[in-house]
């Protein structure tokens, strides 16, 4: 949904000019929790019924959350529900967060493995990805047993991928051509 993410975009921005360094990290996790709200489909349909009121929606996303809200999460919750764009709240979050791990120098990384991995051995191969990728990683664990072994890493638009699988998907490329 490329129209959602041009909506999102200038009230990622907006949030993201009017916020101090130090309030951008736990922002984020609010309006993370906001966007997860704004999600759920019977809420749309409640926000999307001509009769109930934005300070209903306001009122009902606020407990859903229930932790306090921060001024700027608040007016950004306002802003988006006033002006019918309560669908792009989700992308707002993504979008938020993409900048605060910019301007930290921080990015997303998402490590596929074929087994679970434990914490000490998680760290050395989140030291070792961060200087192949040349930057700090944020990095969440999924595990996928379809890759055989190894891992497979996506930090952004690139992709690292060591696993058994992607090893025998090269293999059977290569004996085809």
């Amino acid at each position: 949904m490329a129209e959602l993410a041009t909506i999102a975009r200038p009230y990622a921005e907006a949030l993201f000019r009017a916020t101090g360094v130090a309030d951008k990290p736990a922002l984020a996790a609010q309006v993370q929790a906001l966007a997860a709200v704004a999600a759920d489909p019977q809420l749309r349909q409640f926000a999307d019924n001509p009769k109930v009121s934005a300070d209903q929606v306001f009122d009902l996303m606020t407990s859903v959350v229930q932790s306090a809200l921060s001024p700027a999460a608040t007016n950004l919750l306002r802003a988006v529900i006033e002006n019918g764009r309560l669908a792009a709240l989700p992308d707002v979050a993504t979008q938020f967060h993409a900048l605060v791990n910019a301007s930290s120098g921080v990015s997303d990384a998402t490590i596929y493995s074929a087994y679970p991995i434990a914490a000490n051995p998680l760290a050395d191969v989140v030291a070792l990805l961060e200087r192949r990728f040349g930057r700090k990683l944020n990095a969440r664990v999924v595990h996928e047993p379809e890759l055989i072994g190894g891992i497979r890493v996506v930090v952004g638009d690139e992709v690292l991928d060591t696993s058994v699988k992607g090893r025998l998907e090269q293999m059977k490329i290569a004996l085809t051509a």
